[in-house]
C-alpha cells in the first residue's frame, strides 16, 4: 500500500495582524508564502520540477491575496515553471485541507511529491474591511444572499457563536480565562526553550533586512486578573441591527429558540490577529529514497467532518472521533493533540467532550497565545505537533479544528 510522508514542515513567525502596525503588514502575501516555499527548497535540497504541484489554502481570496496564491507564489520563489500550484478555501480549516488533499494525492500514486500550505495576512483583511464599508458593502460571512438557504441553516458571527455555545454547555467565563492564561504561559515556555525554532524561518524585505524572526503576538504578561478586567467582545455584536430587523442572536435564536447568553468572550481568550504563512512538504516513499530524503512523520488518517452550521465551532469534536476511528485508534493512543483555539470555548468543550488528559493539548500554547492567520494556522499546527512528537519522542498526533459554515478537517500523524 502507497504511503504519504511529511518530509519537513516551515513556518513563519506570527506577525501583529494591523495594518501598518505589525512587522508583517508591509509586505505583500506571495512574499511570505513565497518565504515558506523558498525555505522547503533551500533546506530539503529541492528540485522544484520535480514537484507535481502545490496546494495552498488562502481564506479570503481577494485583492492581494487572490489570483491563486499557491502558484504564484511559487514563481516568486523562484521554482521552475513546471511546479504546478492551486489555491483552496475552507475558512479556517484550509490548512489542514490542504495537507490532507496534498497527502491524498501521493497516497493514490497518482504524485509523488506536493507541497502544501497557506497564507493569511489579517492585517490586509482589515484594509479589505474598510474598503467594503467605504462602498458600502455589507461585510464577509454574514449569509449566503439565498433568503431561503439562510432560512434553513442561518449564519451566524464566529464571536457571538463562541457566546453561545458557552451558555448551551454551560462552560463559565472563569473556564475561558483559565485556559486562556495557561495558552499564554504554555508559549511562553515554548518560546523561551526554543521548541519552535526547527519549523520558524525569518521573514526578510525586499532590500534584505529581517522584517521578522520571533512571535510577535504573545503577551507572557497576561494575568488573570487582567483577563478578567476585559469587556466582553460580542455582546454588543450579537444584538446589532443588520438590516430588515435581523441580528446575530436572533438568526441562532431561530434554531435555537430557548438559547440566550451574556458575551463571554473578549481578546484575551480569543485567537489573534495575525499574518503568517507555513508549508509542509508531502512525499512518496520512493521519491523519498530516490532524492536522499528522510521522512519525519506519516500520514496515518485524514478526515472532514460538517456540523450545525448555526452554531458554527462544534464539529472538532465529531472529526477526532471520525479520524481515530478511521485509524483504528483510541484517543488513548494520541500523545499530541491540536486543537486550534478560535475561541477558548472551542478548546475547552473538545477538551471536556473528550475527556481528555489536558497536559497533551496544546502543549506549547494556541492562537489565543500565538494567533491564527486563518488559512495557514492548519499547515502550522502540523507542523507543530510534528516538532513536539519529536521533541517528547511521541508516537501520534491529531490536528484538528473548527471552521466556518459548521466544518472541520483533522489529520493524524505517526512520527517516524
Amino acid at each position: 500500500m502507497a504511503e504519504a510522508y511529511i518530509i519537513d514542515a516551515v513556518r513563519t513567525p506570527r506577525g501583529v495582524g494591523k495594518p501598518g502596525k505589525g512587522a508583517l503588514s508591509h509586505l505583500h502575501p506571495q512574499h511570505l508564502a513565497a518565504t515558506v516555499l523558498q525555505a522547503i527548497r533551500d533546506r530539503n535540497n529541492l528540485d522544484t520540477s520535480t514537484v507535481d504541484d502545490i496546494i495552498w489554502s488562502t481564506s479570503t481570496q481577494e485583492g492581494k491575496q487572490g489570483g491563486d496564491l499557491g502558484r504564484m507564489a511559487a514563481l516568486a520563489a523562484g521554482y521552475s515553471t513546471a511546479a504546478s500550484g492551486t489555491t483552496l478555501d475552507r475558512f479556517c480549516g484550509g490548512g489542514i485541507t490542504s495537507v490532507n488533499l496534498a497527502s491524498a494525492s501521493v497516497l493514490s500514486g497518482m504524485e509523488d511529491c506536493v507541497i502544501a500550505g497557506g497564507t493569511e495576512m489579517m492585517s490586509y483583511q482589515q484594509v479589505l474591511a474598510g474598503e467594503r464599508a467605504a462602498a458600502n458593502l455589507p461585510p464577509r460571512f454574514m449569509g449566503s444572499g439565498n433568503e431561503a438557504l439562510d432560512a434553513l441553516h442561518p449564519q451566524s458571527h464566529q464571536g457571538v457563536c463562541g457566546d453561545a455555545i458557552a451558555a448551551k454547555e454551560g462552560i463559565p467565563r472563569e473556564a475561558l480565562d483559565a485556559l486562556a492564561l495557561e495558552s499564554q504561559r504554555r508559549a511562553d515556555i515554548a518560546i523561551r526553550e526554543g521548541r519552535f525554532k526547527k519549523s520558524v524561518v525569518p521573514v526578510l524585505n525586499l532590500d534584505g533586512s529581517v522584517a521578522l524572526d520571533r512571535e510577535e503576538y504573545p503577551r507572557p504578561e497576561t494575568t488573570a486578573e487582567g483577563l478578567a478586567s476585559l469587556k466582553p467582545s460580542f455582546q454588543v455584536i450579537a444584538d446589532a441591527d443588520l438590516g430588515g430587523g435581523r441580528t446575530f442572536r436572533k438568526q441562532i435564536q431561530r434554531v435555537y429558540p430557548d438559547l440566550n447568553w451574556e458575551g463571554v468572550h473578549h481578546a484575551g481568550n480569543s485567537s489573534g490577529v495575525v499574518d503568517g504563512a507555513a508549508a509542509v512538504l508531502i512525499a512518496s516513499a520512493d521519491y523519498a529514497k530516490k532524492h536522499g530524503l528522510k521522512p519525519r512523520a506519516r500520514i496515518v488518517a485524514y478526515v472532514n467532518q460538517g456540523d450545525d452550521p448555526t452554531l458554527m465551532l462544534n464539529a472538532p469534536v465529531p472529526a477526532a472521533k471520525k479520524a481515530l476511528a478511521k485509524a483504528g485508534l483510541k484517543k488513548e493512543d494520541i500523545d499530541v493533540w491540536e486543537i486550534n483555539e478560535a475561541f477558548a470555548v472551542v478548546a475547552e468543550k473538545f477538551i471536556r467532550d473528550l475527556t481528555l488528559d489536558r497536559s497533551k493539548v496544546n502543549i506549547n500554547g494556541g492562537s489565543i497565545a500565538l494567533g491564527h492567520p486563518i488559512g495557514a494556522t492548519g499547515s502550522m499546527l502540523i507542523g507543530t505537533a510534528l516538532d513536539e512528537l519529536e521533541r517528547t519522542g511521541g508516537r501520534y498526533g491529531l490536528v484538528t479544528m473548527c471552521a466556518a459554515g459548521g466544518m472541520a478537517p483533522a489529520i493524524i500523524i505517526e512520527r517516524i
